[in-house]
């Protein structure tokens, strides 16, 4: 049973890495596409004196996914800005580990919240199918951002979960098993 559970833990965290690979690769492209269109809106106004309408408009969609593929990426690192000021405080092992966990289930318990109402939003946004002002661009594709982000954070902080709790676990029979 330990040996299927090891493979399954593998299994996991084989497709965490490729999912990982993937979404930076994304963040990459969207970096350059951004940093690109400011470039180009920037030459054709001020250099040429005539500025490209839609830009800006433009702009919206590869900065939304960036921010939330960002988002997805730092919750697979476990890289998120937080005020760690137990974290000074808590000196045992054991009990840093139940505080990790505790911390992971409720930004579960929260993600799975904002999950909710993101997939209310992004199923509206299906059903309207509005379009950008000007370029017409169906904005689907960038409300649809809000859903996969938090989707894939929820998704990792599960992962999270389970990690704390096998390293909790490992604490209390005396052995560390668990990675963190």
């Amino acid at each position: 049973m330990d040996n299927c559970t090891n493979s399954e833990t593998s299994l996991l965290k084989r497709a965490i890495a490729v999912m990982y690979k993937i979404q930076s690769f994304f963040c990459v492209c969207l970096v350059l596409s951004s940093a690109s269109l400011v470039v180009i809106q920037v030459f054709m106004r001020y250099v040429l004196k005539s500025p490209l309408m839609g830009i800006e408009e433009l702009l919206l969609f590869p900065t939304i996914w960036m921010y939330m593929l960002g988002g997805a990426n730092a919750s697979v690192e476990r890289t998120h800005i937080e005020c760690g000021i137990m974290t000074l405080y808590i000196k045992r092992p054991l009990t840093m580990s139940l505080f990790n966990l505790t911390k992971y289930i409720l930004s579960t318990c929260i993600g799975a919240w904002l999950l909710y109402w993101a997939y209310w939003y992004f199923a509206y946004a299906v059903r309207i199918l509005k379009t950008s002002a000007i370029l017409h661009i169906p904005m689907v594709i960038a409300q649809s951002a809000l859903f996969i982000g938090l989707l894939l954070m929820v998704a990792y902080s599960v992962v999270g979960c389970v990690d704390y709790a096998s390293e909790a676990i490992g604490r209390i029979r005396g052995t560390t098993s668990g990675e963190a």
